[in-house]
């Protein structure tokens, strides 16, 4: 990595964490016109800058506005970004069904994830936010979905994704993967609910492949 690419990520890291929206749109533009990456411009300079933002918030440094406008600088350098990703071509795609499960409208990091699944060659059906638990298993079982990808930023949703398990096994879709991911959740609760964790978008993409592969049988 260049001296030029690594301080342009950090500074759309900052951009975020600034909300400043016209720096952003700015510094992704330079970015692109330095034709580095655009992926690694969304994984080691946006969401790095949300994640930090997130960090604030759980420290109470920021609240609720400080996130929305950090977010807002964030989809800005998004905007720019987007049409200069390179999708990978490999045949079939697999299918996920993301969405933020019921009782939660947080939905940044749900966003994030699937720009990074799609880029990375999956098919995204993105149920948005608020989304009850059969609804996730309907839409998976209907377009032959291998994963199902939740996301939930509050501990009191988090039963929600254990419902969606429980009702992959009373359907017998139990096949289906579960990815869970969100402020609250840890390895041990996907542990505890046979789903699997990812801490970030980035290692989102990374564990979705690792669960499709397994699911192809030999």
């Amino acid at each position: 990595m260049t001296d030029t690419q690594e301080k342009l990520l950090q500074s759309l890291s900052d951009c975020v964490v600034d909300m400043d929206e016209d720096k952003a749109t700015e510094m992704a533009q330079t970015y692109v016109d330095n034709n580095f990456n655009a992926y690694k411009a969304i994984d080691q300079g946006l969401a790095d800058g949300m994640e930090r933002a997130g960090k604030l918030y759980e420290e109470e440094e920021y609240y609720i506005p400080e996130l929305l406008m950090c977010s807002d600088a964030m989809y800005a350098g998004l905007d720019i970004l987007k049409p200069h990703l390179d999708k990978e071509e490999s045949g079939d795609k697999h299918r996920v069904v993301i969405g933020v499960v019921e009782g939660d409208t947080h939905d940044i990091g749900k966003n994030l994830v699937k720009i990074m699944l799609e880029t990375s060659g999956f098919e995204v059906v993105d149920l948005g936010r608020d989304v009850p638990p059969m609804d996730f298993v309907r839409k998976a079982v209907e377009i032959g979905a291998q994963l199902i990808a939740l996301s939930t930023l509050m501990t009191t949703t988090m039963e929600n994704m254990e419902r969606v398990v429980e009702i992959l096994k009373e359907e017998n879709q139990d096949n289906i993967k579960v990815m869970v991911g969100g402020g609250p959740i840890s390895p041990g609760f996907a542990k505890k609910i046979g789903a699997h964790y990812s801490k970030d978008a980035s290692k989102a993409v990374q564990l979705a492949k690792t669960l499709v592969q397994e699911a192809v049988p030999c």
